[in-house]
């Protein structure tokens, strides 16, 4: 039975993760850590979590005193305190499942480097279904990229802080990997005033926000006569909590290293 921790357990995201934990028959709730001064610290992890019994885990606020109580941590935090459980996770030789979304070039870096000491994923999106499109893309850029004008649209809750999503940068970055172009130069976030023709090369991103959405990606390639779309949608969170469990246990017997949920599913 492997034994999982989960950083931000208060937040929706913490909630879906525990109970996720609690219905894999190989996983059972190690830790659930919440911020120090979150009315939530102290709680049972099952109360906290909505599943009508008690998990004799309460929520502590520190990873480092818990340090024995787990075997991999899950954390869909914030890239600030993500950074922070990564080295003590690292202290610790302890794997890290990584969802947090929004993470700038120099944590990315901090990533890579931890992971030469222990084993980490980190995936934009821990979906199956996403990640199967992931490969669909590069299938269909190969195939149409070349005559097709690339748009990717995403649509999230009004409370995701970060965009475009992550997912949606992913796919950029799949997208432009398959055609051989840097994303940094052919990417265009939104569009205003008198933008001119489109340019062929170029992968737009257009970000919507709104409601309780879960999460709608779709990419467009669009040709003079016809038009291809890969979409996904998730309907719920318990979608991307079973993957980074999934992606836990996997975890656990890995060497030392930066994975992707590419990996975990042996794409």
């Amino acid at each position: 039975m492997t034994r999982i921790a989960i950083a931000g357990a208060a937040g929706r995201m913490g909630r879906v993760l525990i109970e996720a934990v609690e219905q894999h028959e190989q996983a059972s709730l190690g830790a659930a850590f919440v911020l120090s001064n979150d009315p939530m610290l102290g709680v049972d992890a099952g109360a906290l979590a909505g599943l009508g019994k008690t998990l004799e885990v309460n929520t502590s606020a520190s990873i480092a005193d818990q340090i024995d109580e787990f075997d991999v941590l899950i954390d869909f935090t914030s890239p600030v305190s993500t950074i922070a459980n990564v080295e003590l996770c690292r202290a610790a030789g302890k794997p890290i499942v990584i969802g947090t979304t929004g993470l700038d070039e120099a944590q990315k870096a901090q990533l890579q480097a931890s992971s030469v000491d222990h084993p980490i994923v980190f995936a934009a999106n821990y979906s199956v279904g996403v990640n199967l499109c992931l490969n669909l893309l590069r299938m269909a850029a190969s195939v149409m990229g070349d005559d097709s004008d690339i748009e990717v649209i995403e649509m999230h809750h009004r409370h995701k802080v970060d965009a475009p999503s992550g997912t949606a940068l992913r796919m950029g970055e799949v997208l432009a990997e398959t055609m051989g172009w840097d994303l940094k130069e052919v990417a265009v976030y939104g569009r205003d005033g008198h933008t001119g023709a489109r340019p062929h090369k170029q992968i737009g991103f257009e970000t919507i926000r709104g409601g309780d959405v879960v999460g709608d990606h779709t990419v467009m390639f669009a040709t003079e006569g016809e038009r291809v779309e890969i979409t996904h949608k998730a309907q719920s969170r318990m979608t991307f909590a079973k993957g980074a469990v999934r992606a836990a246990l996997w975890a656990v017997d890995q060497p030392q290293g930066l994975y992707g949920m590419q990996d975990v599913l042996g794409f």
